[in-house]
């Protein structure tokens, strides 16, 4: 049973219907906002990942610094990671030139090390609640592993096995219900289950955003990346107005 004062220090999100919403919003937009650095602007992978990388430091400063959850940090944090982490996967597989299955395996082997690092510490891997300084950096290491690997595997069903971005957000939606179904009928392990999920939520995003933007010969909407970034800016604000209320009603409630 966890303490009002453990419930009321957490400063991760609650694992919520809510939280998945925004969580594919933001997938989507790092996607979207990644390939607008990287492609639109034409400034490369490269200079993407350093500026990206400025962004995500940014956000996790005042991150850890809150001394509770505050929606507008955290979410912030997550799109830093989803956009980073797509420039860092498309640095791997297009600029290293190392494939998008050799560079998911390497993001695999970093999400897996960091989370054996994070269990070796606490001897659990529970996202909720977590308020250490310390766990919380393995948290946010683990996620930023997490988006990085899938986007690079949502490329790889696209570009590596061919598919149309509509069938690769369909089959990746497919495994995100699938593991719901799991958690609501099976006593498989619950963290495991946060974790698939939390992964592949992130392919489901990437190749919904590359579904706004292709063109339309490559099976897209061809809105661009940049229309795409804003529509799904304006729903992130939305989203995040929406957790501060909640939150505001649920401190209310201690």
């Amino acid at each position: 049973m966890k303490t009002t004062e453990e419930l009321t220090l957490n400063k991760i999100a609650s694992i919520t219907l809510l939280f998945w919403l925004m969580k594919i919003v933001a997938t989507t937009l790092g996607e979207t906002l990644g390939d607008f650095f990287a492609q639109t602007l034409g400034i490369g992978y490269l200079a993407g990942i350093g500026i990206t990388l400025v962004f995500f430091l940014i956000t996790l400063y005042f991150q850890l610094s809150a001394k509770k959850y505050i929606p507008a940090f955290f979410w912030l944090v997550i799109i830093g990671t989803t956009t980073l982490g797509t420039e860092i996967s498309d640095f791997i597989d297009r600029s290293l030139h190392l494939g998008y299955a050799f560079g998911s395996l390497i993001l695999v082997a970093f999400l897996l090390l960091t989370l054996y690092l994070w269990y070796k510490k606490y001897g659990n891997l529970e996202v909720s609640p977590i308020f250490e300084k310390e766990k919380e950096i393995f948290f946010w290491v683990a996620v930023l592993f997490s988006n990085s690997l899938g986007t690079a595997f949502g490329d790889y069903l696209n570009d590596g096995l061919g598919l149309s971005y509509l069938v690769g957000a369909l089959i990746t939606l497919s495994v995100i219900i699938v593991v719901v179904l799991l958690h609501s009928y099976t006593k498989i392990n619950h963290i495991l289950l946060f974790w698939i999920a939390f992964v592949f939520t992130r392919p489901f995003g990437a190749t919904f955003g590359d579904f706004l933007t292709k063109p339309l010969a490559k099976g897209g909407l061809d809105l661009g990346t940049l229309n795409a970034s804003l529509i799904s800016i304006i729903i992130m604000i939305i989203f995040i107005i929406i957790a501060h209320k909640k939150e505001k009603i649920k401190n209310q409630s201690f």
